[in-house]
């Protein structure tokens, strides 16, 4: 299925949405897919074309894309295809635009074929010394860095800004 400049299949009214935390599969938040809320479907595994910093703050331990290009790592995570949908509930979920910002940007799809164009979304307002903190290349609850999920609704920017 080929894509437009715009994140949307050609072929539909579907949008691709680049997830490189809690919403992966078999991370704390993927139910959140299967809660009835319209089509999703998982496309591939991708990487970002460009280098980000993902990194896990808060006493919350959320991973984080933050938009420093650039800087970081080529970020791996899942292309989701979603409907208008659950892109609205996903905007609700990241708090979008207020706490995350959601922009297109292309990834590489690492099952074969070619690039896509993927809705990301990103913390663009944020403190310098969040650069400071370790950078991954791919998240895991699960992962050596001993830091696992704490589901909240108590997270917000000014945590992270204080972290």
């Amino acid at each position: 299925m080929s894509n437009t400049s715009d994140g949307n299949s050609t072929m539909s009214n579907y949008y691709n949405v680049f997830v490189y935390g809690t919403l992966k599969s078999g991370e704390p938040n993927h139910h959140w897919f299967s809660k009835g809320n319209g089509h999703y479907k998982l496309l591939c595994n991708a990487q970002t074309a460009e280098k980000f910093p993902l990194i896990i703050a808060t006493d919350y331990n959320i991973p984080f894309l933050l938009y420093s290009p650039g800087t970081g790592n080529y970020v791996k995570g899942e292309v989701y295809e979603v409907d208008k949908n659950v892109l609205d509930k996903l905007d609700v979920l990241e708090d979008h635009p207020d706490f995350y910002q959601r922009e297109l940007h292309k990834v590489n799809n690492l099952d074969g074929g070619g690039d896509i164009t993927a809705w990301i979304y990103f913390i663009k307002n944020f403190k310098s010394h969040l650069l400071q903190l370790p950078m991954y290349e791919s998240y895991s609850n699960n992962g050596d860095h001993g830091l696992r999920y704490v589901i909240s609704e108590e997270s917000t920017l000014e945590d992270l800004n204080n972290e």
